[in-house]
């Protein structure tokens, strides 16, 4: 460990083969560090943005967007210095039993298992939106809610449990889909944009949104950056390369942060706000937001690549969760790897959120705002933890994140979510933070 307290972490040519263990073409590791972060980013989960942020509109929609991508980008950050302490292909459980114990590395991983099956209940909902969608609009039929959450659910299970390396080939071509299928339906959508619509200046327009709704929509927007867990992946890619790995966070997080402002500018530019409630009021599924898309949107081939992209976006994020789900289920549960084991793992795994897919099927909407809730705990408040817990144990460290604004931010979500929670409790987690809270007056009352 002591060769790498050092200002230069940049390996020499010799080591560098070593510790990567993978090709030598640094802009290829590059791209691909950068592709695997925004893979993981984008996903289902931005379906709901304009959905959620129909309240403050766009010019707050914008604002939050690049504030949740600073504070994310910043706690991933704090995730690669800890993790620059240890050897490359140590897990983030493994960083949070180290620096936090086994409290903090029990709430985690409740909070991890948690947030994959809220998330694969909100695709199951999701998929079986989109799945019903498409049939409507192709044959002019319904086949109804619960049939197609069945359908679009059923054959992604059998995908995982048949095996992962399917898995892995079927996501390559969903991604791919979905790209494609992203760039042609929003190419489409904001040449379409109509700015008396995206401006909020029609006849009920007020001109803006209001600025209270941020609270509503932030736990959806945090849920839209969560790639943390991705972090200890590209130290064991990269090996103790500081710099190469911030290019990959920052080029990663910025091409999701792009595609999401080209997303809620489209949606908003089409969708009216009053459109947006009628949207709400039908359950504020993907389904609904694809109808009232397709009323502001002249082309059938535009209208027929959102659908597409939809259907896409939350396949692809239900394998993701589904696979990352399953497997801590089969470590949980010591299944093996045999055709009865992955069996049982599968009912585990996917028989609670598929039930209440078909019990609630609208709530997709609220399950990616849940998500947000406890992701929040490993996403924003375990890397503050950590960070300060690293500092203490490793005071000489060569590799520090510049900035400030990631404790700030952090210590503003501390109190927005969890001012509720009893004082000792909050007092200890701001005390570990060590940051300077705003005044109790900079933060509005929950609830």
């Amino acid at each position: 460990m002591d060769r790498y307290r050092r200002r230069d972490f940049t390996p020499k040519p010799a080591v560098m083969q070593e510790q990567m263990g993978e090709g030598m073409g640094f802009q290829g590791n590059v791209l691909g560090g950068t592709m695997i972060i925004a893979g993981t980013a984008i996903g289902a989960g931005m379906l709901a943005l304009p959905m959620i942020s129909a309240g403050m509109w766009i010019y707050w929609s914008l604002l939050l967007m690049a504030l949740t991508w600073l504070l994310m980008l910043r706690a991933s950050q704090a995730i690669l210095e800890v993790n620059l302490h240890y050897e490359p292909g140590s897990s983030f459980h493994t960083l949070v039993q180290d620096t936090l114990g086994p409290v903090w590395s029990t709430i985690n991983g409740l909070a991890v298992a948690f947030v994959l099956y809220i998330l694969v209940y909100a695709y199951v909902s999701g998929g079986g939106s989109t799945v019903q969608q498409t049939i409507m609009a192709v044959t002019g039929s319904d086949p109804g809610m619960m049939s197609s959450s069945l359908f679009f659910s059923l054959i992604l299970m059998a995908c995982v449990w048949w095996s992962t390396r399917f898995v892995d080939r079927l996501s390559v071509i969903l991604m791919g889909g979905m790209v494609l299928t992203f760039i042609l339906s929003m190419t489409g959508m904001l040449s379409q944009i109509r700015l008396p619509v995206l401006l909020d200046l029609g006849e009920n327009g007020s001109g803006g949104g209001a600025a209270i709704f941020i609270w509503c929509a932030l736990s959806t927007y945090l849920t839209s950056f969560c790639f943390h867990a991705s972090v200890p992946s590209l130290v064991k890619y990269f090996g103790k390369r500081p710099t190469d790995i911030n290019k990959c966070l920052r080029y990663g997080t910025l091409i999701a942060l792009l595609c999401y402002v080209a997303w809620i500018v489209a949606a908003d530019g089409i969708i009216s706000r009053e459109q947006f409630k009628s949207v709400i009021a039908a359950g504020g599924n993907v389904g609904d937001l694809i109808r009232a898309a397709g009323s502001g949107i002249d082309s059938s081939f535009i209208l027929r690549m959102l659908e597409a992209f939809s259907f896409f976006a939350v396949a692809t994020s239900f394998l993701g969760a589904g696979l990352g789900l399953f497997d801590y289920m089969a470590d949980l549960c010591k299944f093996d790897d045999s055709v009865m084991g992955r069996a049982k793992t599968t009912l585990v795994t996917f028989l609670p959120p598929l039930l209440g897919g078909l019990i609630k099927p609208d709530g997709f909407l609220a399950a990616i705002g849940w998500a947000g809730l406890a992701a929040t705990i490993w996403s924003v408040i375990v890397p503050a933890l950590m960070l300060w817990a690293s500092r203490k144990k490793f005071p000489a460290a060569a590799y520090q994140r510049s900035g400030r604004l990631f404790d700030h931010l952090c210590a503003a979500h501390i109190r927005l979510y969890y001012r509720r929670v009893p004082y000792p409790f909050r007092a200890a987690v701001l005390a570990h933070v060590r940051i300077r809270l705003p005044p109790a007056s900079f933060v509005l009352p929950v609830g």
